[in-house]
């Protein structure tokens, strides 16, 4: 068994999902992948089905009864994975607008350079965006400059959804008081982490917008991210995180 699990939470992705787990498979570091699937009827889980006989005891799939948000499924699969005993816990998107060849990176910073947390960041170096309309890119990084104002966090990318985590940070959070499902859950688990003074480093990575599928992100998502950033913030001021 390996110590580090891709986490990949899916909904129709079946142009996409078996070639970014060969993708993954193809790594050096013998990482391992799960897949949360929410009830995808386009034939998402018989590609992952096949991809488990392909490698048989590295690609792992979870499946849901339904649409249950991007927050709960990576929540699923953190508990999964600390049940299993992984050290390393990575959130990456199935469309491949997270390269997965920068997956070592993330990986490498935390287990052998320190961090209990890294970020694969699109801002930390520039803006680091291809093929996203210029209004998205201008929303996405004016909300993570919006998020350092309101929260105090030095991050220049709190949204993204590029993430490693160490066991002993997943550990260290309660899980059920985990509020948010959409862009403001990335918020969230950056922020508890910061508020508990560990390690965070941002990596620049490329993000490039998805070629194949429908995009999930919507007007809500971004809608919760902009208030629940001030109800964390004032949740923190009360000591209720």
């Amino acid at each position: 068994m390996s110590d580090v699990l891709v986490i990949i939470p899916t909904y129709n992705e079946i142009e996409n999902i078996s070639n970014i787990i060969d993708a993954v498979m193809k790594l050096a570091d013998g990482f391992e992948v799960l897949v949360i699937d929410d009830a995808s009827p386009d034939g998402t889980q018989d590609a992952v089905r096949a991809k488990m006989e392909e490698y048989p005891g590295r690609v792992h799939m979870e499946t849901r009864k339904g649409k249950l948000g991007l927050g709960t499924a990576y929540i699923h699969g953190f508990r999964w994975a600390l049940a299993k005993g992984y050290e390393y816990v990575i959130e990456m998107d199935a469309d491949f607008s997270h390269n997965p060849d920068d997956l070592p990176r993330l990986y490498h910073a935390c287990k052998d350079e320190g961090a209990d947390m890294s970020i694969g960041s699109r801002y930390v170096s520039g803006v680091n965006v291809v093929n996203w309309p210029m209004g998205r890119v201008l929303m996405s990084y004016f909300a993570s400059m919006y998020v350092r104002v309101v929260t105090g966090m030095k991050l220049r990318d709190s949204t993204a959804g590029f993430v490693c985590y160490t066991r002993k940070v997943l550990q260290s959070l309660n899980l059920d008081k985990i509020r948010f499902k959409g862009y403001a859950f990335q918020i969230e688990m950056k922020f508890k982490v910061h508020k508990r003074n560990f390690k965070i480093v941002e990596i620049p990575i490329i993000f490039v917008n998805r070629r194949l599928g429908t995009s999930k992100m919507n007007s809500s998502i971004f809608g919760e991210a902009v208030f629940g950033v001030i109800s964390l913030r004032l949740r923190s001021m009360l000591g209720k995180l």
